[in-house]
């Protein structure tokens, strides 16, 4: 099964954005990918969560996704991208509207495979995204199927929270995307590459962490294998790559290290 990290710099220009996605997707398809990643945020970012990402958002059949569900059948090739998607949903009394940070998997005939509200919104370093973004209100494990693997979806902050990996993997997933905008600060490109082999290697699955460039967030996209080596990583540029994923490579992880069988506590 062949993937592309594609690695952009989205920014606040949503048609410049979707054409930047529609670029990627034919230079993947060319090299023969069955799946594009992209990252959070695919198509709106700006160094802050403020008000213009609700009033950004749609539903997932507007006009943003539409497009994305055309590029995907243009090219024949399964996309993952993230996008702001309307609530629907009144908010409690006093409390402002807010819009769901959304990932959507979309099959190389532009039908919609999945999507996915993220679950932990990133309160930290100064940042409020919970005050224009909700949480997914019944968070729960979102997989697909493409090319003969099973794919969970995983959005940023998520990676911080290994519960949620070991979720997707006991849902099937042999793959996790992480689909992300990582702020940058101390040590936090250490902790990206660390936190992304780690739930590699607790569950036996490959890694696509899939980041924005600077200076929003810090790239270093990357394919991690399900052992937690680091297949290929990109640096701070826009870029992409195309890998190959085997479902070999999973089981032999598996069988090397079975800690699903070895599992003694009681959650």
């Amino acid at each position: 099964m062949r993937i592309t990290l594609a690695q952009i710099d989205s920014g606040t220009d949503v048609s410049r954005n979707l054409d930047l996605i529609a670029d990627y997707c034919a230079r993947a398809a060319n090299e023969g990918s069955e799946l594009v990643v992209f990252p959070e945020y695919s198509t709106y970012e700006k160094s802050r969560v403020d008000r213009s990402f609700v009033d950004m958002a749609e539903p997932l059949d507007g006009p943003v996704a539409a497009r994305l569900y055309a590029t995907a059948a243009r090219d024949g090739i399964a996309v993952v991208a993230g996008l702001l998607e309307a609530s629907g949903e009144p908010e409690a009394s006093g409390e402002p509207d807010r819009a769901f940070n959304t990932l959507v998997a979309i099959g190389p005939d532009g039908s919609r495979l999945a999507s996915y509200r993220k679950i932990h919104l990133f309160d930290c370093q100064g940042f409020r995204e919970s005050d224009y973004i909700k949480p997914a209100q019944e968070p729960v494990p979102v997989t697909f199927s493409c090319g003969g693997m099973t794919f969970g979806l995983m959005t940023c902050y998520d990676l911080r929270f290994p519960e949620l990996a070991r979720i997707l993997a006991d849902a099937g997933a042999e793959v996790l995307l992480v689909c992300s905008s990582w702020v940058p600060g101390t040590a936090k490109t250490e902790q990206w590459a660390t936190l992304a082999k780690a739930r590699a290697i607790e569950n036996g699955v490959y890694v696509a962490a899939v980041s924005q460039t600077p200076p929003v967030s810090i790239g270093y996209s990357m394919l991690i294998d399900p052992l937690g080596i680091v297949l290929h990583g990109l640096g701070t540029e826009p870029a992409f790559a195309t890998l190959d994923l085997s479902p070999d490579a999973v089981q032999a992880a598996r069988d090397q290290f079975p800690t699903w069988r070895h599992h003694r506590l009681p959650w």
